[in-house]
């Protein structure tokens, strides 16, 4: 599949985007660089979660007062989250693994499907093949061990080893490491599936996003209809 021109520029923009921040990541967790800036670059995808959580609520004031609540709070908090810049990239670094590996992991446990099953029955429109079906489930969890592992790995640096090392892995290793384990997924699917079988990211991205959509309009979808008042 052929690349357009813009579609490789927004590729080099995320890709430059993440060596940026890979580094300013590293450079505050080691002490240097403005304490400001490190603190909000730790805080900012914690808040970016909490923003996308409330903003799918349908509670105005109440999402009005957690909002307030936490400009406050961070207001408050700010010169003790300036003195500690490491630990406020080691929680997201670690939590962001620590909820990947559940968000896969949980997919395993009980009767239902893995959570890439899910997505290649999305893209085949529910068609899928038994070989396929054991592909997406070991693929879920190599996913699985990945995240965890890294959530492992992360707080084992953390408590043993000099913060410098521990950003090393965490900051600088981390997209490496996610760009290596997306081509060995990618490598292993060549090898495990047949080429009809086998979706590009973009179909699974595409299956992915019209599935959250189908999940937001499913309440609206089963809304009781009050009863006709008879005449």
């Amino acid at each position: 599949m052929s690349l357009s021109p813009g579609q490789l520029l927004r590729g080099l923009a995320v890709v430059v985007f993440l060596a940026v921040w890979a580094f300013l990541a590293h450079t505050g967790s080691a002490g240097e660089g403005s304490a400001d800036l490190s603190a909000l670059l730790g805080v900012a995808p914690i808040v970016a979660a909490l923003g996308l959580l409330l903003w799918r609520s349908s509670h105005v004031l109440l999402t009005g007062t957690v909002i307030i609540a936490m400009l406050g709070g961070l207001a408050w908090l700010w010169p003790t989250l300036r003195e500690n810049i490491a630990l406020l990239f080691f929680i997201q670094h670690f939590g962001t693994n620590l909820a990947l590996g559940t968000l896969f992991g949980r997919s395993l446990l009980g009767g239902g499907e893995a959570l890439i099953t899910q997505f290649d029955r999305a893209v085949h429109q529910g068609e899928l093949s038994e070989n396929k079906r054991r592909y997406t489930r070991q693929s879920t969890l190599a996913w699985t061990l990945f995240f965890l592992g890294n959530a492992l790995i992360s707080a084992i640096l953390w408590l043993f080893a000099p913060h410098t090392i521990w950003s090393i892995f965490a900051n600088l290793l981390s997209a490496p490491l996610l760009a290596a384990m997306f081509i060995g997924d990618h490598l292993w699917r060549l090898k495990a599936l047949p080429p009809d079988e086998r979706p590009s990211f973009v179909q699974v991205a595409s299956a992915y996003r019209m599935r959250n959509q189908q999940k937001a309009s499913a309440p609206d979808l089963e809304t009781p209809q009050p009863p006709a008042t008879p005449s």
